[in-house]
This record gives structure tokens, C-alpha cells and sequence, in this order.
């Protein structure tokens, strides 16, 4: 038999190493809890900006806030509302505050009284005006359909068909009139008049491009799954078909970097790629994974979120403009958004084992909870906003704005968040 003396010797080690595992084991969860509390305040305060500063009195989105002016400009009215109401939906499903859900549904009746009605082309189709350089004679295809999840969302969460209705309507019009089976594409712009811009480019015009070819008019057009969500709601086989064959598209068009280069507001002349566009695309392959199961989908997604990791720098900072060769970013704006989005996609590919992206997702985690306008700031226009810089010249004078979608997918990632970690 051993000795107590043997016996302490062998003991107290043990009991030191389990004293020690339950002290870091306390440590760990309390701060897990405190990175949860950080993470539901975060969620508070910018649903709280946007149902409140960010949406107007009629529902719309205000846009862009200058900063220098200390003015609101419209910029997609029909989309950043769109993203809105996506956001306010998760911010009600993560904490069931019903005033997210009244806002989101003031917003949706706004957006769904943009339905054209009048005996006409255009009959059917949702008024969505991209504005800014462009003007208010074109309907972008995009700024319809990425505006759409919410839409589609505020119909199942309040059990009332008329919104995801409009949207269907649209789509139908869309797919109608803008979709070119044969080449996978959708046309960008219908003017006014109910003509499809099939030739030209108010986006080229802009930058006095006179010769234009398909995919300068075009592109697969999946931003916001428009189609996919109207098969679900109607049932319609035709729009599942069009979406199935609208992703084969992207993944045949798809460059080796992983992103979409033929197509703006990518510009493969200069190299340089957008801070959400590809996204979007990569987020509809998820979806056409889902529908399909074909994991083809997933590693096209990948790639892209691949593309992203790359140009998020150490300190989770993603910058408006990257370039596909490496050269260093255009430091003058300040992604939000972008660190959002790419987080969000990363978690939707980490679900289905991606766990490559799972150090980035930390990495946006972090920024986005520090990179916030305090609720006290000076500027009540400013107050729990995200910070989502644009810098450019307009008019003859450097324009200067924080952009509301840095909120908007802010609080889409910090939502997802809690359901992908807690």
C-alpha cells in the first residue's frame, strides 16, 4: 500500500491541473457571455438607427449621409430599403422586439407602392429607380432583386401574401421581358417607356463607352435570388429553371480569381473588384446549393469568399477598392458593409464545413462591434451607424458619405452571428 505522503504527491498535481481547467473553463464562458451581450447591444443600437434614422417617416431608406454637408441623398432608394427590412427582420428574430417589425412592415408598403399599375409595358413591374448619376429614367434589374429578401421574408413573418405578391409580379415581368435564356443573363435597365436597354448602357454612357457588347448590358443578375424566392412562393416551375440556369451561368463565367470581372462594377481594365457584388453572386450559388444539393455551387462560393479573405487585412478592415493582382487597396473608403457581407457568407460556407473562413469570421466579429458610431455621437444623424465610408468626386467636389448598408449588413452579420456561434 502507498504511503499518504505517496499518495499527496500524485494527488495534489491532479488537483492543482483540475483546479486550474475549471478556472479557465469560468474565464472562457464569462467571456463568452460578455462577447454575447456585446453582440445583442450591437444588434439594439443599430436596429435601433435604422428604424429610427436610417428609414424616414414614409419607410424609405435615406441612403447616403454626407458628411461634410450633414445631408441626406437618396442613392437605390427601392434597394437600400430592401436591405433595411432585411436587416429589421433579423433584428426582430434575435430579439422579438415588435417595434423592428412595425418599421420593416412601414417600409414594405412602401416599397411594395412602387408597383407599376397603369395599363402599359410596364405593367406589373416594381418602379425601381437606380437614381444618382443614372437619373430616374431607368429601372435597374438589381436594384429590384437585391431589395427583395426582405420583401419575401415580411410575407412569411407576418403571414401576409400582398408583399411577396409585388415581388412575384416583378419577377415575372423580369423574366419575361430581361432574361436571355441562351446566354444566362438578365439586361440591367428598362427605361421608363417599358423599352429593355439591350444596345447600351446608361452605366457605359456615364463613362463615354461607345462601343457596348452583351455583358456591358447584361449580367446573371442573381443579387437577392429574386427568382428562387418567387418559385418557392408561387411554385412556378419556370422560375426555378431560370434560377438553376442563371447560376450554371455564373460558374461557367466565374474567373480564376473567383469573381466576375467581365461584368461592372467590376472593371477588368483596371483589375479592380467591388466590395459586394461578387457576394451577392457567391451567396446565390449557396442558394442553388440548397435547392439542389450539388456542392458544384458551394466551391463556386467558395472561391469567391476565398477572394474576399484575401483583401481583409490583419485587422479585419475591408476597403471599397481591391484589385485582382495583389497591388494594395484604395485606402480612401472604408468598407463596412464589405467586412459584414464577406462575414456572412463566410458563416453560411462554414456551416457546410468551410472552416477555412472560421479566423475571418472572428476578424469582422471584431471590427464591425468597434467600428461603430457611439449612440452618444454629436451627430444624431451618425448615432449607432456602422461605419461605411464612400469617397469620390461629384459635381466638381469630393463627396464625402457614411452609407446606411454598413448598418444594414452589420446588423444581418450580427444576427447570424449569435445563431452560428450560440
Amino acid at each position: 500500500m502507498k504511503s499518504n505522503t505517496t499518495t499527496y504527491k500524485i494527488m495534489y498535481p491532479l488537483f492543482l491541473l483540475c483546479l486550474c481547467v475549471g478556472i479557465s473553463q469560468e474565464t472562457y464562458a464569462q467571456e463568452d457571455i460578455e462577447v454575447k451581450n456585446s453582440i445583442l447591444q450591437a444588434i439594439e443600437e443599430s436596429a435601433t438607427y435604422i428604424s429610427t434614422t436610417i428609414l424616414d417617416e414614409e419607410g424609405k431608406s435615406q441612403c447616403d449621409y454626407n458628411l461634410t454637408e450633414g445631408k441626406w441623398y437618396p442613392y437605390e432608394v427601392p434597394w437600400h430599403t430592401g436591405q433595411a427590412i432585411y436587416a429589421l427582420l433579423h433584428a426582430y428574430h434575435a430579439t422579438g422586439n415588435q417595434h423592428y417589425l412595425d418599421r420593416a412592415i412601414t417600409a414594405g408598403n412602401y416599397w411594395t407602392s412602387l408597383e407599376i399599375k397603369d395599363k402599359g409595358k410596364l405593367q406589373g413591374m416594381v418602379k425601381g429607380l437606380h437614381g444618382d448619376f443614372i437619373g430616374d429614367s431607368s429601372i435597374i434589374f438589381a436594384t429590384i432583386s437585391d431589395g427583395t429578401p426582405g420583401i419575401y421574408e415580411l410575407s412569411r413573418v407576418t403571414d401576409n401574401p400582398h408583399y411577396a405578391e409585388v415581388a412575384t409580379s416583378a419577377a415575372s415581368w423580369m423574366l419575361a421581358n430581361m432574361y436571355n435564356e441562351k446566354e444566362g443573363v438578365c439586361y440591367d435597365v428598362v427605361n421608363n417607356k417599358g423599352e429593355v436597354q439591350k444596345e447600351s448602357s446608361p452605366f457605359w454612357e456615364a463613362k463615354d463607352k461607345e462601343k457596348q457588347d452583351l455583358f456591358d448590358v447584361s449580367r446573371p443578375n442573381t443579387e437577392g435570388w429574386l427568382f428562387l424566392d418567387a418559385y418557392h412562393y408561387s411554385h412556378d416551375e419556370k422560375f426555378k429553371k431560370a434560377y438553376i440556369n442563371l447560376c450554371n451561368s455564373l460558374l461557367e463565367k466565374q474567373g480564376p480569381e473567383g469573381l466576375w470581372m467581365h461584368f461592372m462594377p467590376n472593371f477588368m481594365d483596371a483589375g479592380s473588384f467591388h466590395p459586394r457584388f461578387n457576394l451577392w453572386y457567391a451567396e446565390s450559388l449557396i442558394k442553388a446549393f440548397e435547392l439542389t444539393g450539388d456542392r458544384k455551387y458551394l466551391e463556386g462560393a467558395a472561391k469567391t469568399a476565398r477572394a474576399y479573405a484575401k483583401v481583409q487585412t490583419k485587422n479585419g478592415t475591408i476597403y471599397y477598392k481591391n484589385f485582382i493582382d495583389g497591388k494594395e487597396p484604395d485606402k480612401g473608403s472604408i468598407c463596412g458593409s464589405s467586412v459584414a457581407f464577406s462575414g456572412i457568407v463566410w458563416m453560411e460556407l462554414a456551416k457546410y464545413g468551410y472552416t477555412e473562413f472560421e479566423g475571418h469570421i472572428e476578424l469582422s466579429l471584431n471590427w464591425l462591434l468597434k467600428n461603430r458610431f457611439s449612440i452618444n455621437h454629436p451627430d444624431p444623424n451618425l448615432r449607432g451607424a456602422i461605419v461605411n465610408t464612400r469617397t469620390r468626386s461629384k459635381k466638381g467636389k469630393n463627396w464625402m458619405v457614411n452609407r446606411d448598408i454598413g448598418t444594414s449588413f452589420g446588423l444581418r452579420f450580427f444576427a447570424d452571428y449569435l445563431d452560428y456561434k450560440y
